[in-house]
């Protein structure tokens, strides 16, 4: 299924370069290495972040446990609530310091020497992601031919009215993929410029990861926001630039809702913003991350499906008569 999905997201690709005369082959081939250079290149992104942030807050903690104390002390002594503030001031200064004393490459080489300690482990984990890049690839080499053959597997009298359903859901998550894929590459430049501005360090990294984490509904902004908020924070302390943090990313929130999705996307799923919600929670639920990420495309599938039987029952005798 993952390797069906990036089929689909990587065929436009393959079609592209087709058009301009490689062959199917190199650019299927091609296809699957940019797959593969996205993904590494998040993880790029993801390690800069960590390498940068883990060493501050290691550093910066008990200069916050000393000014929480500062402000909190007096507010509890109101309610007559007396605290051990050395005992705990020491015991969370050694927590912290324990659980951030590695930079990312230890805690990576860490993660790595876990998952290797188990042979039959790591040979899945490699085994399925060389399995996915593989099928991939033969998908994308013979994609028209795939579908003309699962076609033949229905009855002829109905074929017809599937090849409908599956160029009307096709149309549909081609033109959602399109605009949003463009609103994420705005949004990502305009989160690296604003940040780089506030001279915040790693602002454009940050900046990137939150535009492209945007195809995560409502997700992807938090994950964002919280990586810049905690990196401003670490950088700068509470101040303005906590304020200038806010206020960037609720003006790109404002862009996006009110501008970029309804002009680039528009209301191409038609989905009330109660069932995105919906969608989000039901399909989270039961396929956990990779629920939540195709949540919206599985819905406008559903409603392709819920629009086709309307289509017949309001042509139904029994609808008219």
């Amino acid at each position: 299924m993952s390797a069906l999905i990036l089929a689909y997201v990587l065929e436009p690709v393959v079609e592209r370069l087709c058009a301009i005369g490689v062959n199917r082959r190199l650019a299927a081939m091609a296809a699957v290495l940019l797959g593969i250079g996205a993904v590494a290149g998040l993880a790029v992104l993801l390690i800069n972040i960590l390498q940068r942030d883990i060493p501050m807050i290691r550093e910066q903690a008990p200069g916050w446990i000393q000014k929480t104390q500062i402000w909190l002390a007096p507010q509890l002594e109101r309610l007559e609530i007396n605290l051990n503030w050395d005992t705990l001031k020491s015991a969370l200064i050694e927590r912290v310091s324990r659980q951030f004393s590695d930079n990312a490459e230890i805690m990576i080489t860490r993660l790595l020497d876990t998952v290797m300690a188990s042979i039959q482990s790591f040979i899945a984990v490699v085994a399925s992601a060389v399995l996915i890049f593989f099928v991939m690839f033969y998908i994308l080499l013979d994609w028209a031919g795939l579908f003309r053959r699962a076609a033949e597997f229905l009855p002829p009298r109905l074929r017809p009215t599937a090849a409908s359903l599956a160029s009307e859901c096709d149309s549909l998550l081609s033109q959602y993929l399109r605009g949003q894929l463009t609103v994420m590459l705005i949004l990502a430049a305009y989160y690296a410029i604003s940040l780089s501005l506030t001279g915040m360090a790693g602002g454009v990294g940050i900046g990137i990861l939150t535009g492209l984490a945007i195809f995560i509904p409502y997700i992807g902004f938090a994950v964002g926001f919280t990586l810049a908020l905690l990196s401003g924070l670490l950088q700068f302390g509470p101040g303005s630039e906590m304020i200038i943090i806010a206020i960037i990313y609720g003006a790109g929130q404002l862009l996006e809702s009110f501008f970029l999705t309804p002009l680039l996307v528009g209301k191409q799923i038609g989905l009330h913003p109660v069932a995105v919600v919906f969608a989000l929670m039901f399909f989270g639920s039961l396929f956990g991350f990779f629920g939540v990420l195709l949540a919206l495309p599985a819905a406008a599938i559903t409603l392709v499906g819920l629009r086709f039987v309307r289509r017949h029952i309001e042509d139904s005798r029994w609808f008219n008569g």
